[in-house]
């Protein structure tokens, strides 16, 4: 069913998927269910064909899909057809399933899976139905790839409300999905599965819709609302099961805090009380199908969520919230909601416009930025439509009564069952109005601003050679105090440099670097468009929560208990009064390993430091300060990176990350990229203490004139922070607490053992170095630290320029390089060409393709057999991207 399987230790990486759409929704605000709205749906999804995309055989498209309320007399009738006349239709469900196609025994055995699984549940199975199709209107590729499509028409048994009933289906189609994983089947698949609604999809555009599916032009097939979708894979492989819509939403756009929400959602999965599913609980997990998309995982979620108790515009508001930290006429009741559900989940965050319904609800709703399009009309019987542009429907203009577009973080909804249509404040209000979640959050929320008082900058004489061991101690140079603190303290900015790099990978470096110069920071493509942080600063935060979270599936004054701080960056007085707080108990945690073990202590010492995170949480511990200040001869500071990795990881599998915020106290972090890579692997703070001491010794000593050290070290966190702004907008994020744990990053030159361990899920292509030669790293930095009887000096550094006498980082435009380059440049003679080009080829090696030689064919090819040019032209196209 899947047209490109992943293929091991290829390029190919299935949790890059992500695409960009058309989207919409028809709907009745009366409720009446009609065929006409089928039918519209079709025609609006017809309308939004050129937003999909065609292969080569000009039928195989992305995927397309409609999702509708389940037309009960439709199925009674096919209920019949199977011998089934004693079932009440508003008593009917149905299981839309994929199947493995042409495999008859794997056919029962999934049917036999969904069988058991329903059995177990309570829920009846009334038999199997062959879905009508007509592959003959499909594409080489879909066809090919098509599964069985078959649908188990079910009952509920007596005494069930409609909610019960669609809590056991759901725990059917989970314990269904989990023993065909657990059995290794490919090509099982669930599209829906409800007493409500019902999902017809597939690999095919939009067109061919009515013609694979005849059902959706029968007249019987009715609805009061309709969700379509036609997908445009800017940068995946389409799939059958990947089609749009998914069982309770269909989005345009992307998530790119995928892998944190994932690993987020994880971690709470063991945190979760029963709630409504008591004994079945169990059967929720895992919350998020392995497999699926960006869209499918917060399908996944939003399913999960609804069903354990909140309606689904609570829901929606809850996973993706608008930019309400810097809105300040927004109604506190609003205000309060989202800062009260701040504390219990990050946002799923990212360019999209989501359409959502659980067969009662329709409506759809925008990302806080408002990247994707989204208009709607509402005609005078009542009719809303609503898409990724106007026009999708034929319907006379004159009984428009009233039309629009969605803003950023706004959103609409239809509520068939009362039928009323709710604009945005009218959504808010009825979510917000439910409990007194304002009042909650000042109860109970801790504001670090209101009770950490600034200590004067004389409490603490500095040692100035004791500040320089450690600065050496933690790799440190003079270049990075002149040129990249300086003008941080002085200035509250970067400092701006040329672009390029041209120094070796960390991995090939022949000079121990830090273990953050081995990640490499991604952000935004294709139709992902990154955010102006400073035009569209409104829309970001970095306001941090932490402390200890409470189970997702309730809500109780005491889920706000959390310290809130206005930055990521903390002050020493800070991080003080955070470890002081009452009701907030915080565990010192040493980040350290005995000289004396050797590499092999490096290992040793995460080992250790997991086992306190653990006892700690298990102690009640709320806060957990990972901190490497306790240095000196005997004892080396674990790279904190890999310590914070370690834990966080650590901490995930045992299912007790919720109880607990990790601050990293680090004599490493100095500039933006040690701040967003901590944080980016699951720091809620950062104490830089070392760079905090290097601006102050920087006043002290004359360097900075005219400024006072509190200004400096202000102007340092103003700095810290734009940058950290910068990095989030690069990869289109807008808060911290979304890019918290996302590990948008690459791995380059760490071996997989380190990676599985400490970075769980960062993509890595080439692997490298493992804990021995990481420990090895920073053993060498500790000895020239502590080791030398003379008087500690910095190292020269020479990362952003050529140091002299080659004392520094080695660059690829060296010296020699640049000189040839001029001599065959004034000589114009082919031999000073052959010395320049031997001195680059020569050189040392800087990137992985340096290290790569071409291997000789040993037969050559003759011309004739090769295509000719103007055939692999053909194959190069440039597209426009849809949005």
């Amino acid at each position: 069913m899947n047209t490109y399987p992943t293929v091991p230790n290829s390029l190919y990486r299935p949790e890059f998927e992500h695409d960009a759409c058309g989207v919409g929704f028809v709907a009745n605000t009366n409720g009446r269910a009609e065929h006409r709205i089928v039918a519209l749906a079709v025609e609006a999804l017809c309308s939004l064909a050129h937003r999909g995309a065609l292969d080569a055989d000009a039928k195989t498209g992305d995927g397309a899909g409609i999702l509708t309320q389940l037309p009960k007399a439709f199925f009674k009738r096919e209920a019949e057809k199977l011998g089934a006349h004693a079932v009440h239709e508003d008593d009917l469900a149905v299981a839309m399933v994929f199947l493995p196609r042409g495999q008859k025994y794997l056919v029962a055995k999934c049917q036999q899976i969904v069988e058991e699984a329903c059995a177990q549940h309570g829920v009846h199975c009334l038999g199997w139905r062959q879905v009508p199709v007509n592959a003959r209107c499909l594409g080489d590729k879909g066809r090919d790839t098509m599964p069985e499509i078959q649908q188990a028409i079910l009952a509920r048994a007596p005494g069930w409300s409609p909610e019960d009933f669609e809590r056991k289906l759901f725990l059917a189609r989970k314990q269904a999905e989990g023993a065909a994983m657990a059995g290794k089947i490919d090509g099982f698949y669930i599209p829906s599965m409800s007493g409500r609604t019902i999902v017809y999809k597939g690999l095919f555009n939009a067109p061919q819709l009515t013609k694979f599916y005849p059902d959706l032009k029968d007249p019987m097939f009715v609805s009061s609302l309709a969700i379509y979708h036609q997908r445009y894979s800017t940068n995946t492989f389409p799939n059958w099961r990947l089609a749009h819509p998914f069982r309770m939403l269909a989005h345009n756009g992307e998530i790119n805090t995928l892998l944190g929400n994932k690993n987020w959602t994880r971690a709470r999965e063991r945190e979760l009380t029963p709630s409504v599913w008591g004994a079945d609980l169990g059967t929720l997990t895992p919350i998020l199908q392995q497999g699926g998309s960006d869209s499918s995982a917060l399908d996944n979620a939003l399913e999960t969520l609804q069903l354990s108790g909140r309606d689904l515009l609570h829901c929606v508001m809850m996973l993706a919230p608008e930019a309400w930290e810097n809105m300040p006429g927004l109604d506190p009741a609003v205000r309060g909601f989202y800062e009260y559900h701040s504390c219990l989940n990050e946002p799923w965050d990212g360019p999209a416009a989501v359409v959502f319904s659980d067969g009662r609800y329709i409506g759809a709703t925008l990302d806080r930025n408002g990247l994707r399009p989204a208009r709607y009309k509402i005609y005078e019987d009542g009719l809303v439509v609503m898409g990724s542009e106007v026009g999708v429907v034929s319907l006379d203009e004159k009984k428009v009564v009233r039309k629009g577009r969605l803003g950023p973080g706004k959103c609409l909804a239809i509520d068939t069952a009362t039928g009323v249509f709710m604009d945005n404040d009218a959504v808010k209000a009825l979510v917000a109005g439910r409990k007194p979640y304002a009042q909650w959050c000042a109860d109970h929320i801790v504001r670090l601003a209101a009770i950490a008082k600034p200590l004067s900058a004389d409490t603490r004489p500095l040692d100035l050679l004791e500040h320089t061991v450690r600065q050496i101690a933690f790799g440190w140079d003079q270049e990075q105090v002149d040129d990249l603190i300086q003008p941080m303290a002085t200035q509250a900015a970067e400092p701006i440099g040329s672009m390029g790099d041209d120094t070796p990978f960390a991995v090939l470096s022949k000079r121990p670097r830090l273990l953050f110069d081995y990640f490499k920071q991604l952000f935004a493509q294709v139709t992902n468009p990154p955010i102006d942080s400073i035009r569209e600063k409104i829309v970001m935060s970095l306001g941090t929560s932490m402390g200890a979270r409470r189970s997702w599936f309730e809500e109780s004054p005491e889920h706000a208990r959390q310290v809130k701080v206005e930055s990521p960056f903390l002050y020493d007085f800070e991080l003080s009064a955070l470890r002081e707080l009452p009701g907030f108990r915080a565990a010192t945690i040493p980040a350290l390993f005995g000289l004396a073990e050797g590499p092999a202590g490096l290992a040793t010492g995460l080992d250790r430091i997991c086992a306190a995170a653990s006892q700690a949480v298990d102690a009640g511990k709320a806060i957990l300060v990972l901190t490497d200040r306790g240095i000196d001869a005997g004892r080396v500071a674990i790279p904190m990176l890999l310590a914070m990795g370690a834990v966080h990881h650590h901490l995930i599998r045992e299912g007790k990350r919720l109880r607990c915020s990790i601050v990293c106290e680090s004599g490493e972090a100095r500039d933006v990229h040690h701040f967003a890579s901590l944080i980016g692997f699951g720091a809620s703070a950062v104490n830089p203490y070392v760079a905090i001491d290097t601006v102050r010794e920087g006043v002290e000593s004359g360097k900075y004139a005219g400024i006072t050290v509190e200004k400096a070290v202000a102007n340092f966190r103003k700095a810290i922070e734009y940058g950290l702004l910068k990095v989030m907008s690069k990869m289109g994020i807008s808060t911290i607490a979304s890019y918290r744990g996302a590990q948008i990053f690459e791995a380059i030159g760490l071996g997989q053992e380190v990676v599985d361990r400490c970075f769980f899920g960062t993509t890595t292509h080439v692997g490298g170095i493992g804990f021995d030669l990481i420990a090895a790293d920073a053993i060498r930095r500790h000895q020239s630290a502590f080791g030398p009887p003379e008087p500690a000096t910095l190292d020269v550094g020479g990362n952003y320029r050529v140091a002299r006498g080659g004392r520094g980082e080695y660059h690829a435009y060296n010296p020699q390089v640049v000189l040839t380059l001029h001599r065959f440049i004034k000589s114009g003679q082919r031999d000073e060409f052959v010395k320049f080009m031997e001195t680059v080829a020569n050189r040392d090696p800087v990137s992985p393709r340096d290290l790569l030689r071409f291997k000789p064919g040993t037969v050559p090819v003759p011309i004739d057999e090769v295509e000719p040019i103007d055939e692999i032209r053909r194959r190069f196209t440039t597209a426009g991207m849809s949005l």
